[in-house]
C-alpha cells in the first residue's frame, strides 16, 4: 500500500497509486507437528537493515538474516531467556561485515567505529544501552550485560546501576565485567574503508559550493554507481520465547562520517526497541525493533548555471524525534494489528508533526505481538480468523515470498498455544528479514521493495504474517 506525505490524522486510507496498487494475499496455512518435548519453542524476527539492498548483495543479506535466525531459535530450544536469544541474533548480525553495526561499521569523521546497541526485556521492563562505543567487537553484548547486572539490584553503598553508558566509560564497564576488548583494526572491514572513503570523497564535494555544475554532475553519476554496496543501518531483532515472554534488541554503527560522539536512536529508550508483555491495560505482549537509513547524498539545487550542493540525510534522528519504537508498541494494542502499524507509519512518522520541515522521512520497523489461547476456545469458528487473515501488501510480484503462516494442529491435546503475528514495514527502497519458529527447520528470508513508482521517504510498505506456537507439555 502506497501512502502519500501530508495525509492528516482525521483522514481516512488515501486512494491506491495507480503504480503501486495493493495487492492482497492469504497467509498460507502450514500444518506444523508438535516438536520434541526435550526442545523449548519460541519465535524470531530479524532484519539486517532498512535502506538500499542492492541485488549483487541479495544472497549475503538473505545468508545473514538466516544465521541470525537459527541462532536464536537454538537458544529458545535449549530453554534460554528471550533476552539471550535475541542477543545471540544480534551477535550473528554484528559480525557480518555486510551490515552497519559491529564488525564493518561506518567510519566518523575522524575515521572510527562508535557503536550504539540497546535491549529491552518484556518481562521486567529493564533497558540496557550502550553509546558512541569504540573498542568491542559485540555492543549488543554490552547492552545485554547492563541489562542482566541492572536486575541484580543496588550496588554498594545504595547506588543505582546504569542502564545506559557512553563512550570511554561504556568501554570501560565492558572490559571490568569480562567482556573481551577488540583492536580497530578488526573492526574496520575493507568495505567500511571503502565506504568512508567515498563519503570523504562526497563531503569534500559537497563543501566546495563554488563548484561548477557539470563537474557536480558527473560526480554524481560516478558516485550512484559506486554506491551499488547498499546504503543501510540499523539492525535488530524481536524474540518471543515458549513462555511468552517477549525481548526486543537493536544495533548500530550510526551514520557515516557522523560527528565523533554522536549518539543514535538505537541506544535511546523508546526509539531503538520496546518489548512489554501482556499485563493488566495490554492484551497483547509486543516487541519493536527500527531501523533508521543512513543516507549521504548530494541533491542538487541549480541557481543560474551553478548547482549547490546540500545534504539529504534521513537517519536515526526521525527515529529519535518521533519515539517510533515505543509509539508502534502501544498501536499494536488495538485489534487490527495491520491496520494499527500502518497508520502509526503514517501518522506518527511520515506525518509527524516533529518531521514536518524534512523533505522525506526515512526508517523500518519490525514488529511481533502475541497473545495466549486457550485450546478450547481456539477451536471455535470465530478464532479462525486469525488464521486467514490477509496482509495488504506494497511489493507486488515477490511479496508471496518468504511469507508463512504455522498453524496448530487441532489434534494436538495440549494446553494452550500462543499466536504471534509478525509485521514489518519501511518506508526505505527496501528492507531485509528473515523470520523462524522452533518448530521450523530453517528459517525463511525475505527483501522487500517499495513497488516502482513509490517515492522512498513519503510511501510505505507493510508486510507479515502469522505463527501459532505450541506450549510445551509441563
Amino acid at each position: 500500500m502506497t501512502m502519500e506525505k501530508g495525509m492528516s490524522s482525521g483522514e481516512g486510507p488515501p486512494s491506491r497509486s495507480p503504480q503501486a496498487s495493493a495487492a492482497k494475499v492469504t497467509v498460507k496455512e502450514s500444518e506444523i507437528r508438535q516438536p520434541c518435548e526435550e526442545k523449548r519453542g519460541g519465535f524470531v524476527l530479524v532484519h539486517a537493515g532498512a535502506g538500499y539492498h542492492s541485488e549483487s548483495k541479495a544472497k549475503e543479506y538473505k545468508h545473514v538474516c538466516k544465521r541470525a535466525c537459527q541462532k536464536a531459535i537454538e537458544k529458545l530450544q535449549a530453554g534460554a531467556l528471550a533476552t539471550d536469544a535475541v542477543t545471540a541474533a544480534l551477535v550473528e548480525l554484528e559480525d557480518s561485515p555486510f551490515t552497519n553495526a559491529g564488525m564493518g561499521s561506518n567510519l566518523n569523521l575522524l575515521g572510527e567505529i562508535e557503536c550504539d546497541a540497546s535491549i529491552m526485556d518484556g518481562k521486567s521492563l529493564n533497558f540496557g544501552a550502550v553509546g558512541a562505543l569504540s573498542g568491542i567487537k559485540n555492543p549488543v553484548s554490552v547492552a545485554n550485560r547492563l541489562l542482566c547486572e541492572g536486575q541484580k539490584g543496588k550496588l554498594s553503598a545504595g547506588r543505582i546501576p546504569p542502564c545506559f553508558l557512553v563512550g570511554e566509560g561504556a568501554y570501560r564497564w565492558a572490559v571490568d565485567h569480562g567482556i573481551p576488548s577488540c583492536p580497530p583494526s578488526i573492526m574496520t572491514t575493507r568495505f567500511s574503508l571503502a565506504a568512508f572513503k567515498r563519503n570523504k570523497r562526497k563531503l569534500e564535494l559537497a563543501e566546495k559550493v563554488e563548484t561548477d555544475f557539470i563537474q557536480l554532475k558527473k560526480r554524481r553519476q560516478s558516485s550512484a554507481k559506486e554506491n551499488d554496496s547498499g546504503t543501510l543501518d540499523t539492525v535488530g531483532a524481536v524474540v518471543v520465547d515458549h513462555e511468552g515472554n517477549v525481548a526486543a534488541a537493536v544495533s548500530s554503527g550510526g551514520l557515516a562520517l557522523k560527528h565523533p560522539g554522536r549518539v543514535g536512536q538505537a541506544a535511546l529508550y523508546g526509539c531503538g526497541c520496546w518489548a512489554e508483555n501482556t499485563g493488566a491495560h495490554n492484551p497483547y505482549s509486543t516487541a519493536v525493533s527500527t531501523s533508521g537509513l543512513l543516507l549521504l547524498s548530494l541533491v542538487m539545487e541549480t541557481h543560474g548555471r551553478v548547482g549547490c550542493p546540500r545534504h539529504r540525510t534521513g537517519c536515526g534522528e526521525h527515529l529519535v524525534r518521533t519515539i517510533l519504537a515505543r509509539e508502534c508498541s502501544h498501536a499494536l494494542q488495538a485489534e487490527d494489528a495491520h491496520q494499527a502499524l500502518l497508520e502509526t507509519m503514517q501518522n506518527k512518522f511520515i506525518s509527524s508533526p516533529f518531521l514536518a520541515s524534512e523533505d522525506g522521512v526515512l526508517g523500518g520497523v519490525i514488529v511481533l505481538r502475541s497473545c495466549r489461547c486457550s485450546s478450547e476456545s481456539d477451536s471455535s469458528p470465530n478464532k479462525q480468523t486469525l488464521l486467514d487473515c490477509s496482509i495488504q501488501m506494497c511489493s507486488l510480484e515477490s511479496s508471496q515470498e518468504g511469507l508463512a503462516s504455522y498453524l496448530w494442529d487441532e489434534s494436538s491435546s495440549l494446553p494452550s498455544i500462543k499466536t504471534v503475528e509478525f509485521l514489518w514495514s519501511h518506508t526505505t527502497e527496501s528492507m531485509c528479514v528473515g523470520y523462524m519458529s522452533a518448530q521450523d527447520g530453517k528459517a525463511k528470508t525475505h527483501i522487500s521493495r517499495l513497488p516502482p513508482g513509490a517515492v522512498a521517504g513519503q510511501s510505505v510498505a507493510i508486510e507479515g504474517g502469522v505463527c501459532r506456537l505450541e506450549s510445551p507439555v509441563n
